[in-house]
């Protein structure tokens, strides 16, 4: 044992004595350095991912003739020498005391060198861990760069960069991620720092990414960044040879759950199969399934009335049918074709008995292959809503959510669900609904929630959202039309038709602007300027092909107060018919109980009361009252002829006491969250 301990001894003195440890020391201080600054610069001057491995190929390599060189040769005064065996030594003295002075610096600041990045290492790794697990984990991927010399493969880039988003959104551990139309206004341009992206869309990290594709291959480099430090936390290159969809869909997942796992995001078990999930094997049909869904997304970004994007709408659907036609179990194209056919058709079909059936009949065959797909349980839910199904559609929305916790469109549809019922949830989806859409759909979501407080009673919370809209869309028409209807409602109706005239000013196609000014008039009792604005209001409906399914009272009022009493009798009958209809098939608005509100006062103008009470009692069970209809029952001249009675001052008093109750418990619940 005592030997074997000399014998160490031995060849510790015989590394020291030819400096092998001196330069194993200066030489893992200075590689230290190396890989640092690699590390540091490598990704803002955008190397390879291959860089840093390469480089510690070459130190490795370095180390050994470092180590090599420094055994059999040494730096004297007299210059580069072979260094003497140790048998040539006679004394101990000379193997032991021959460093320089130099080298036991060197050795000594390169020890120190190592101490200190090891240390700066772990806090600095340290610290990284700490602010991740402090910052809400809330995520922006911006679209992709489409490093081909050709366009005609961007949608494939594309279609990589929404299945990653898509496969980010089922993970239940991050508070939020974008939907695609959030940060497609930052495509095709010159973009602001990182930075500032994040502060717009309020995230803390930014995914970006390049990709190209040749052939049968693609290649494809992802980074994920803190969006207040521009920080790197992780990046990553891949080139796949597509083999099967397996090699896109797997590298998809690949990618999804290394982001979760830099920002240390738990994912379920359950998780984990969605994002892993295969939705088609054949090639043919995937590829047709991004050029549709491609076309459709421009659809929906942009002004959907134009020619060019009503043709992009018939491209999305051409390319549906032709990738089922090379897989009929593909689970999204048929849900992308239900898309369609809501944009396609649903005014065509809104009073018909089968409306919107052939969503149904869609959904329900992708669900049958997919029985996890987020955007069909939302389709659904819509569908049921329309149909006056609304306890059925709630399950549907949950349903999206659960597999999706960020779908937007899910939490808008139980906004919707909840509207003029029951404020809070009301408010409370719209929020959810705008906090994961940071896209073109933003401000007119920011546009309803001021609406909403408006209808419970808070006017300043209204205003401040309208404010918010109009720093988004820049569009003071629309600002206007707000601040219009919020005039007409606290019955200042000269200042409201000061404001919808700037908005018509602005925009001459909004014939919303021109029902609210023929309103103002009608409560002013000036019936002739009232009549000129509906009619032309009633003639830009007729123009744009659009449906109106209430308000037909208000034209035959104005009709029959300028001496025009068949005109009048024609557009009581045609809002006595709309709202019979829309009660018979339960349509948006029969379940909200205003159709019966509206039943009322063309009943009661026409001094038929009983047939205005029954209506009138029908309305007042409703269990909650927006503001806006305590106003619009208070002083509606079609009431005129009954409003003095002891039943219709009594139905008034519970429509009052509803609302207050409303208000009240909107301000409560924004007072326990903080908001008031």
């Amino acid at each position: 044992m005592a030997q074997k301990s000399n014998n160490i001894e031995s060849i510790w003195q015989e590394l020291k004595r030819r400096k092998v440890v001196h330069v194993i020391t200066v030489y893992g201080a200075i590689a230290f350095v190396i890989l640092q600054l690699v590390d540091i610069v490598s990704q803002p001057l955008h190397f390879p991912e291959w860089t840093q491995g390469f480089i510690i190929v070459l130190i490795c390599i370095g180390f050994v003739i470092s180590v090599f060189v420094s055994w059999v040769y040494d730096i004297t005064p007299a210059g580069v020498k072979k260094t003497k065996p140790v048998s040539s030594v006679k004394h101990t003295y000379q193997t032991t005391t021959t460093t320089s002075s130099g080298w036991k610096i060197a050795t000594y600041v390169s020890a120190v060198v190592i101490l200190v990045l090891i240390a700066f290492n772990f806090i600095n790794k340290r610290n990284l861990n700490a602010d991740i697990s402090k910052l809400e984990k809330s995520i922006a991927v911006l679209p992709f760069i489409n490093d081909s010399s050709s366009d005609s493969t961007t949608y494939f880039i594309n279609g990589l960069m929404e299945e990653i988003l898509n496969n980010l959104q089922k993970i239940g551990a991050f508070s939020k991620v974008l939907s695609r139309t959030s940060t497609e206004q930052y495509r095709g341009i010159a973009r602001q720092s990182i930075p500032t992206i994040a502060k717009d869309l309020n995230v803390n990290y930014i995914v970006e990414g390049s990709g190209q594709k040749y052939g049968n291959y693609y290649r494809i480099r992802v980074q994920l960044i803190e969006g207040k430090t521009d920080k790197h936390l992780w990046v990553n290159s891949y080139e796949r040879e597509i083999k099967g969809t397996k090699d896109i869909y797997g590298n998809q997942s690949e990618i999804a759950q290394s982001i979760a796992s830099a920002l240390k995001a738990t994912i379920t078990p359950e998780e984990k199969q969605l994002i892993e999930k295969t939705p088609t094997g054949n090639l043919t049909a995937y590829d047709f399934y991004q050029r549709g869904r491609d076309e459709h997304t421009k659809y929906w970004i942009s002004n959907w009335n134009t020619k060019s994007n009503r043709a992009a709408l018939q491209n999305a659907e051409d390319f549906y049918h032709k990738s089922l036609k090379y897989d009929s179990t593909f689970a999204q194209a048929y849900t992308g074709l239900a898309r369609v056919y809501w944009d396609k058709h649903y005014w065509e079909e809104y009073f018909s008995k089968n409306f919107m059936d052939s969503i149904l009949t869609l959904t329900n065959t992708a669900l049958s292959y997919n029985s996890k797909l987020s955007e069909a349980y939302t389709l659904r839910g819509t569908y049921y809503n329309e149909i006056g199904k609304p306890e059925r559609a709630i399950e549907e929305f949950d349903k999206a959510i659960k597999f999706n916790p960020n779908d937007w469109n899910a939490y808008r549809g139980k906004a919707d669900f909840y509207y003029g019922d029951d404020l809070v949830n009301h408010i409370n989806y719209l929020q959810k609904a705008a906090s994961v859409n940071r896209g073109p759909e933003l401000p007119t979501l920011l546009g309803k929630i001021g609406w909403a407080y408006f209808c419970a009673g808070f006017p300043e919370k209204s205003k401040y959202y309208y404010q918010e809209e109009l720093k988004l869309d820049g569009d003071s028409s629309v600002y206007y039309v707000n601040l219009e209807g919020d005039e007409y409602y606290l019955e200042n109706f000269n200042k409201s038709i000061e404001f919808g005239v700037k908005a018509y000013e602005m925009d001459s196609t909004n014939y919303q602007i021109l029902e609210l000014i023929g309103f103002d008039y009608s409560w002013l009792g000036q019936h002739e300027e009232s009549l000129k604005y509906f009619k032309k209001w009633f003639e830009k409906l007729n123009m744009q092909g659009a449906l109106t399914t209430n308000n037909m009272q208000r034209i035959g009022y104005a009709y029959w107060e300028n001496g025009y009493k068949e005109d009048a009798e024609h557009f009581f009958n045609e809002a006595i018919k709309y709202n019979n209809r829309m009660n018979e098939l339960k349509r948006p608005g029969g379940l909200g109980l205003n159709t019966y509100y509206d039943l009322a006062t063309v009943y009661a103008f026409r001094g038929e009361k009983d047939k205005a009470y029954k209506n009138l009692r029908i309305y007042n069970q409703s269990p909650r009252i927006a503001f806006v209809m305590v106003m619009t029952m208070k002083t509606d001249p079609l009431f005129n002829n009954i409003r003095n009675e002891p039943e219709f001052q009594r139905i008034l008093r519970d429509v009052e006491s509803k609302y207050q109750a409303e208000h009240e418990r909107v301000r409560k619940w924004l007072e326990e969250t903080g908001q008031l």
